[in-house]
């Protein structure tokens, strides 16, 4: 599983595990994920099955370091996860949360990263192959990075309607999914078979069309993915 990084963080203190809220409906996958995480030294704090108590559970807790949240939690299985995220993020700053989802639910995407690009995840369950490369993506959010999964950036960029995205090239299309995606510009040249002054130009071109103003180099490079996304919770 390979997650998109769109912010970094300094690495945790690797003698102590993240502390952790699982919040799964599923008692099966509570109890497994719990069982998993606890084998590689994450510490649970508490596990709830619905949305209302992983608010309670943040409000028990508030020095925990990280929320695991399915998305689609009772009662209606729709957005409470990720609308309880949202409220997390609000009233909790320092806490992170990464979602789990069997779907991409962009109406709230916006919301959650519009904070500024740190300690957020969205993964897909049926990515998730590798259990070290999880624990990986998991480490990093609750540091204060954050990890995007690729086919939720995918699918967020084909429904964006921003009007200053529309002024991009095709090429320049190319360029920001391949960004949002966290390679940086060596990676992005491989992938697109130009160079990196090629692929320098194209995203000085990007910052120009989307209006990216004089911040530092890397913030604009996550403002240039967020406005994706907020292009994409407007549909």
């Amino acid at each position: 599983m390979e997650g998109v990084t769109v912010s970094t963080a300094n690495t945790q203190d690797e003698r102590r595990g993240p502390r952790v809220i699982i919040a799964e409906d599923s008692v099966l996958l509570r109890s497994g994920m719990a069982r998993l995480l606890e084998d590689s030294g994450v510490e649970i704090v508490a596990a709830v099955g619905d949305a209302d108590a992983l608010i309670t559970a943040v409000a028990e807790y508030p020095d925990v370091d990280l929320c695991l949240i399915d998305i689609r939690m009772p009662p209606t299985y729709s957005e409470e996860g990720i609308q309880a995220a949202v409220k997390i993020r609000e009233t909790h700053p320092e806490v992170a949360v990464l979602l789990l989802s069997q779907h991409v639910v962009s109406r709230y995407a916006a919301d959650l990263l519009g904070g500024g690009a740190s300690k957020v995840g969205y993964l897909l369950k049926d990515r998730v192959a590798d259990i070290e490369d999880f624990l990986t993506v998991l480490r990093r959010v609750a540091d204060g990075g954050a990890a995007i999964d690729p086919e939720v950036v995918s699918q967020l960029l084909s429904r964006h309607r921003d009007r200053a995205l529309e002024r991009l090239t095709p090429r320049e299309g190319e360029v920001l999914e391949v960004m949002a995606q966290g390679l940086n510009n060596a990676g992005i040249a491989d992938r697109l078979t130009i160079t990196e002054r090629a692929v320098e130009k194209h995203i000085r071109s990007i910052f120009t069309k989307l209006d990216l103003g004089q911040d530092d180099h890397d913030h604009r490079r996550v403002q240039a993915v967020l406005r994706y996304l907020r292009g994409a919770d407007r549909d």
